[in-house]
């Protein structure tokens, strides 16, 4: 089972690893690169998916359309620290392995 510390190890790469697309959305995030972890979000069809969409639009500053992927993901709306929320997500995901 991969780890936060190894996740967050494979982030001095030039690419993703091969992962589930979510954790591959929240390797871009971090990478700086939210163009494309919204392309990879927006394909990703399940309450996960909507959460890491809903994540990118609090972050991208478009509170509506935050609010609506919450609800579609089944989380509240999150408004405490980006950081924070992302390491709740990808905690989450690699949990579920």
């Amino acid at each position: 089972m991969l780890t936060m510390n190894d996740f967050k190890a494979t982030l001095t790469a030039d690419t993703p690893p091969a992962l589930d697309p979510a954790l591959v959305a929240l390797w871009h995030d971090a990478k700086g690169d939210w163009e494309a972890a919204h392309r990879v979000a927006q394909d990703i069809k399940s309450p996960d998916g909507s959460w890491i969409h809903a994540y990118l639009h609090r972050k991208e500053g478009d509170a509506s359309n935050a609010a609506y992927w919450y609800r579609r993901a089944g989380q509240p709306v999150a408004g405490g620290a980006l950081e924070r929320e992302w390491e709740e997500i990808a905690g989450a995901l690699l949990q579920k392995g």
